[in-house]
């Protein structure tokens, strides 16, 4: 057997030593931490939200911009058009939507979404402004009170944002004479 000295001194190796392979997965960033622990001193409080069920709906987003309003009842009239109410008046169901969508939009979010429900030969109609904004003006709720179909309407103020919501008859009453001074 030889000795370890007999090999003589030992020399760097003449190739690259080995790199280790690349990671199979990329690293993932880490995700944020919430401010405050749940747990904690106070119960988290669940937010008020909308609740619509055991009917058919229909949600739609749209960009808050000029178009919205246009966009609104052209996607309404389509969807309900496929729920089968012969004695609806698309005229009404168009004005609610526009009036609704564009005060909405005036409200000045970045998005506006529009909720239409419906039960027992009525149409809900919801649009939800994502910004806790004034009031709306008088004159939303005078334009929807010329339509025939209205049955009521109104607004409420959440955390999610202003709703303003209007329920159209699809059994309409003969149309309401229009006041002129």
């Amino acid at each position: 057997m030889t000795s370890p000295e007999a090999k003589g001194p030992k020399l760097p190796p003449t190739y690259p030593p080995k790199s280790p392979p690349p990671q199979k997965k990329p690293v993932e960033p880490p995700r944020p931490q919430p401010a405050t622990k749940p747990g904690g001193l106070l119960p988290a409080l669940p937010r008020p939200r909308m609740r619509i069920r055991n009917r058919r709906t229909v949600a739609l987003t749209f960009r808050a911009d000029e178009w919205a309003p246009a966009k609104a009842a052209a996607q309404a009239l389509t969807s309900v058009r496929g729920w089968n109410h012969p004695g609806l008046d698309e005229r009404d169901l168009e004005t609610a939507v526009t009036l609704l969508v564009a005060a909405a939009v005036r409200e000045g979010g970045r998005r506006v979404s529009l909720h239409l429900a419906d039960q027992s030969d009525k149409i809900l109609v919801v649009a939800l402004s994502h910004q806790p904004g004034p009031a709306p003006e008088g004159e939303v709720f005078a334009g929807l009170q010329v339509l025939a179909s209205l049955d009521s309407c109104g607004d409420d103020l959440a955390e999610d944002g202003r709703r303003l919501w209007a329920l159209l008859d699809t059994v309409p009453r003969p149309r309401r004479a229009s006041r002129v001074a």
